[in-house]
């Protein structure tokens, strides 16, 4: 039985003055190691996620029904986002409506992005490393908004995941605000732990 109040509590540990941020392959396999397999396999389609090859209608498809509730609502923020930025491409670039858009049903009974105009005005930037940076704080944001009732679960240590991949992105384009983004994760967990 996974202990979750025990390996949210330990998250902080690694770093908590935020000047080294952690190598997020071994500290992903450091919580993997302390899950059950049944809880590893909803972290591993997590990561399944973050492989541009997997993701497509049919890993949409399967990810809007998994079991996991933060699996469900987190791609079907992660597919609308897609699809607002190819969207915006294609206004952008006069290419046709709807060309490379991933659909999963009819048309009309595809989730409604409900963020797509905020996410149009993020686009329209005209800096792309302030563009990039608000995009990953609205999806920082929208994790938040996921897991606001969650306290020492699974859906609590997948979205620490999602945030560490942000901040393991950003530590790689600018390592400032990779460090600024991980002392405000470090924050976040130890806040979360009070609880």
């Amino acid at each position: 039985m996974n202990n979750y109040e025990y390996i949210i509590a330990g998250l902080p540990l690694l770093s908590s003055d935020g000047r080294d941020a952690p190598d997020a392959g071994i500290l992903l396999d450091e919580i993997r190691a302390q899950l059950s397999g049944k809880d590893r396999e909803t972290l591993d389609f997590l990561l399944k996620g973050y492989d541009p090859e997997a993701l497509g209608r049919d890993f949409y498809l399967e990810a809007l029904k998994h079991r996991n509730r933060f699996i469900r609502k987190y791609f079907e923020l992660d597919l609308g986002m897609r699809n607002a930025k190819v969207e915006y491409l294609n206004s952008s670039l006069h290419r046709p409506a709807g060309k490379d858009i991933v659909t999963l049903y009819d048309e009309e009974e595809n989730p409604v992005f409900e963020a797509k105009g905020e996410v149009d005005a993020i686009l329209g930037g005209d800096d792309i490393l302030t563009r990039e940076r608000a995009i990953d704080d609205f999806y920082w944001k929208s994790v938040d908004e996921i897991t606001v009732m969650d306290v020492f679960d699974l859906d609590l240590i997948l979205a620490f995941v999602v945030k560490l991949k942000l901040v393991d992105r950003w530590m790689r384009l600018d390592e400032q605000t990779g460090r600024e983004l991980f002392r405000k994760l470090v924050s976040e967990i130890k806040d979360n732990y009070k609880i």
